[in-house]
């Protein structure tokens, strides 16, 4: 069968990096699982086990699983049911000299091969911790780099004047630095909850089938130090900082929550940042990247659709729900673990991952590329100003004596005679004019065109989005610099 002839995710076909793919491959997972197997056997030989040197030595070379060892896991599962006995089995094959592996003809050590199958068992329920840890690892740095692109764009347009939208209708200028300092100041808040939770990530450590340690107290003679210098020497070598205190057969499917509310939060991020951009696009105000041979319609050809942005919105929306998946999960396990968290963790946790990847690298792309059009930006300004700047006029004229409710009156009659122009005739804006004909605004003629100058309009704009890119945003970069420096910009293929 070809593999067209079977579903394969979009996600790895066409959006997420080759790093993340492989970070969720069952060749990573299942070679984790060995992996912590052989941390295991190290801590309890260091311990005083008597582990052979050389079975963990046989155990070392074969962490990586072969396509041969997934073919024969595939016929163990088929016997046993359970998918973690069967890479312990199949392990067992390939490093089985003194038993640690735990394939049918290892010797007895400390209990036999039964009990080592059942600690394996144990210890592979923390493999998920190690992959997930990999993951946030990946999309840290990423997010970074958006940041990054945007605060040098916020920097570089700090002082160009832009309309500001509340509902969507015009209101006061802003900047369109300070309009990118908005998006970066969410994508800060992020980036700090997905650090959070990466470094709050505890190991499970070595707890038996229902967190009592009764395993590992009856494998070290009843002598509970052994178990926390275990725990210890295994939270070492994985690089956690330390073990949960708690634990049922598994971690607390709480954790998987608390990581999905905060990597899934990018995905309502990334569709509000791409939202504004997609506007812009519309009013020809912005774009982003549109490569000489690309089509932006099938029947249009003129049209260059904002297709990046309307990826990362699609994508972002997905991610932004999953939330209630875990939430699910975890509201539904039932005293010390039930399996209904087992299939849709599977699905849920490497697609979270992915889904932030592709988003991070979409986003990327679009924020180091954005094309701006400051002409435009300019007359839509000319179209809105006039309005804005009726109020300045009226503070001027009032320095000459001039009652302001015979001046508010004069102005109201002669906006909605160019809003009229505006809305009924298809014309531009000319209350300027009117009112430079007008003589009632004789005092202030002169003055006009000095109070419609739209710099006079953005207020602190350009201090802000300095203080910030240059304050709290630079620190926050400094921690990622190494990794900054290396990473160029993400190239998309479709």
């Amino acid at each position: 069968m070809s593999s067209y002839d079977k579903y394969v995710t979009p996600l790895s076909t066409r959006y997420a990096s080759q790093e993340m793919m492989t970070i969720f491959s069952a060749r990573e997972r299942a070679s984790t699982w060995r992996q912590l197997w052989v941390w295991l056997a190290e801590a309890e030989r260091e311990l005083g086990l008597p582990i052979p040197e050389d079975a963990i030595q046989e155990m070392r070379e074969n962490v990586r699983v072969s396509d041969e060892a997934f073919d024969k896991a595939r016929e163990y599962e088929a016997k046993f049911r359970h998918d973690v006995m069967a890479h312990v089995h199949a392990y067992g094959e390939v490093s089985n000299s003194r038993g640690e592996g735990g394939g049918e003809k290892g010797d007895d050590v400390n209990g036999g091969t039964y009990r080592m199958r059942q600690r394996l068992l144990d210890i592979s329920i923390w493999g998920l911790r190690v992959v997930m840890k990999k993951a946030l690892d990946l999309i840290l740095p990423k997010l970074a780099k958006v940041i990054q692109n945007l605060q040098v764009f916020a920097l570089k347009y700090k002082d160009l004047p832009t309309l500001g939208f509340t509902h969507y209708q015009p209101a006061q200028l802003i900047t369109v630095g300070k309009r990118a300092a908005q998006w970066i100041q969410e994508l800060m808040m992020d980036l700090e909850d997905i650090e959070t939770v990466r470094d709050r990530l505890q190991f499970r450590g070595a707890q038996g089938t229902t967190g009592s340690q009764a395993t590992f107290l009856e494998l070290f003679e009843g002598n509970a130090d052994k178990i926390v210098q275990l725990n210890e020497i295994l939270c070492k070598k994985a690089g956690f900082p330390s073990a949960y205190p708690i634990s049922t057969q598994t971690y607390t499917r709480k954790v998987d929550l608390r990581v999905a509310n905060a990597v899934c939060a990018l995905g309502a991020t990334a569709q509000r940042i791409c939202s504004d951009i997609r506007h812009l696009a519309n009013l020809k105000e912005m774009e982003e990247p549109f490569e000489k041979s690309q089509i932006g319609s099938s029947a249009m050809a003129y049209k260059r659709n904002p297709m990046r942005s309307e990826r990362i919105t699609a994508l972002g929306r997905k991610l932004a729900r999953l939330p209630a998946d875990f939430t699910a999960t975890f509201e539904t396990q039932w005293f010390e673990r039930t399996l209904d968290d087992s299939a849709i963790r599977r699905m849920d946790i490497p697609e979270m991952f992915l889904l932030a990847d592709s988003i991070l690298l979409a986003l990327d792309n679009v924020t180091n590329g954005i094309v701006l059009y400051p002409s435009v930006i300019r007359s839509r300004i000319d179209q809105e100003l006039p309005f804005m700047a009726t109020e300045s006029i009226l503070m001027k004229l009032a320095t000459h004596g001039v009652s302001r409710q015979e001046a508010h009156e004069e102005v109201r009659v002669l906006s909605h005679q160019a809003s009229d122009v505006v809305k009924q005739q298809g014309g531009r804006n000319d209350l300027l004019e009117r009112i430079k004909k007008t003589e009632f605004f004789r005092p202030v003629w002169g003055d006009i065109d000095s109070l419609v100058d739209p710099k006079l309009f953005i207020g602190n704009c350009p201090k802000i989005v300095e203080d910030y890119c240059n304050g709290e945003v630079a620190a926050k970069l400094a921690n990622y610099k190494e990794s900054l420096d290396k990473a160029s910009t993400a190239q998309l293929s479709i």
